[in-house]
């Protein structure tokens, strides 16, 4: 075993270096005097490892799961669509309009981002909703901290519940082969209860806010450019991309077949909905399928791997660790693109999907680097003059991440 595990070839070296520095570069998000970014890097990365020969062209094509790539494509047409059509904005607006009280502007906060998360996919709601909820929050002269904060939260707890919900449970529905259903059966009751557990950790740690005895007083106007057309057009063809996915059709499939059907309009020019589209995402992902193919061609062989694994991922516990630690050193895809070779090799790999995708999604709450939903948010915020601390994120967000996988590990056991 110690031979097999220590002569490494001159290609293996390569293949683990240029593994190693990819990560690096995804999980940091930049390098030192150069201008590359995450996606630039992933693209680097599968370009080394074919050129080092860690793994052959041919081969680096067939390690892109284009049905995760297809998924996720389709999503974001549809999500495009909404945003053109005026759906957030309308969606905000009524919202709005019924909450008085600023506890219970929390909690419409926390439910529709979370529904709309689980719905479509939490990155792209949290760009979304953030400019909106900030603008509604600042001109009834509340603390926009605790809410923003409740988005970021709230998406990753939503988007936990379905396959669609964020782009590594996708990429778990690929490898996996667990249906639409049975995967939010599993994961939407952990959902339900971490979205309680986020308005009451809010609420808790900002009392001042919420407890205080104020009213929400005045109206304040979402602006909402509608196209009703649009709109009804869409939420149609997300019904049914919703319902065939039920049905048991499988998700690139349908998602395709809606983003296609949108793209045939006569009120939006396709060139609008294509800058929605956040391109270098796709291929970030398509790279780093070619980069983890290349480790696993060159090095992580089964032997390898059943070598490797010292620690006893069968216990849900355990690999409920190893995933939550991963995923906030080079956050939650990567992390699940990593685990990979090591649940293929136990006896229950399905099981195990599910617990790495309730975690891994779960664990991006623990810190603000822990998820890219979190870093838009504070971006965002940031590009309005409001800053989101790393410690005033820490109080909530970790307490949230370790009592929802400790009610997610309960559940699925």
């Amino acid at each position: 075993m110690g031979r097999c595990l220590v002569r490494l070839d001159v290609t293996q070296i390569f293949a683990v270096v240029i593994f190693v520095a990819t990560y690096t570069v995804v999980a940091v998000g930049r390098v030192p005097g150069l201008r590359i970014d995450r996606a630039g890097a992933a693209f680097l990365g599968a370009a080394l490892m074919v050129g080092c020969g860690a793994i052959g062209l041919d081969d680096a094509y067939r390690a892109i799961d284009f049905n995760t790539i297809a998924l996720l494509l389709g999503m974001m047409i549809v999500v495009a669509n909404l945003r053109l059509a005026g759906f957030f904005e309308l969606v905000t607006g009524f919202v709005v309009a019924r909450a008085r009280h600023p506890l219970w502007l929390l909690l419409a906060v926390v439910g529709v981002t979370g529904v709309l998360s689980a719905l479509l996919v939490n990155d792209t709601i949290c760009l979304v909703l953030t400019p909106l909820v900030l603008l509604v929050v600042l001109r009834l002269r509340r603390d926009p901290v605790p809410y923003l904060i409740a988005v970021a939260l709230a998406s990753n707890i939503g988007g936990a519940a379905t396959l669609t919900g964020t782009p590594q449970n996708m990429i778990i529905g690929g490898f996996s082969g667990v249906s639409y259903r049975a995967f939010s059966a599993a994961l939407a009751p952990v959902s339900a209860i971490g979205l309680g557990l986020t308005v009451l950790l809010v609420a808790a740690l900002w009392r001042r806010e919420f407890f205080s005895g104020d009213r929400l007083l005045g109206e304040v106007s979402v602006p909402v450019l509608l196209d009703r057309g649009l709109l009804r057009k869409t939420v149609l063809v997300l019904l049914g991309v919703l319902a065939a996915f039920l049905a048991g059709v499988q998700p690139a499939e349908a998602a395709l077949i809606g983003g296609g059907l949108l793209l045939a309009s006569r009120r939006v020019e396709v060139a609008r909905i294509y800058r929605e589209i956040d391109w270098t995402l796709l291929l970030m992902f398509a790279g780093l399928f070619v980069v983890v193919a290349g480790l696993e061609h060159a090095v992580l062989t089964p032997e390898r791997v059943r070598a490797l694994s010292v620690l006893p991922l069968e216990q849900g516990w355990v690999l409920a660790a190893v995933t939550a630690v991963l995923a906030n050193i080079v956050s939650n895809v990567p992390a699940v693109l990593v685990l990979k070779p090591f649940v293929a090799e136990l006896a229950d790999p399905a099981r195990a999907w599910l617990l790495v995708a309730m975690t891994a999604t779960l664990a991006g709450n623990f810190s603000l680097l822990g998820s890219v939903a979190n870093l838009i948010v504070v971006q965002r915020a940031r590009a309005e003059g409001v800053v989101i601390g790393f410690w005033t994120y820490f109080l909530v967000g970790a307490p949230l991440s370790v009592l929802t996988i400790t009610a997610g590990l309960a559940l699925l056991s």
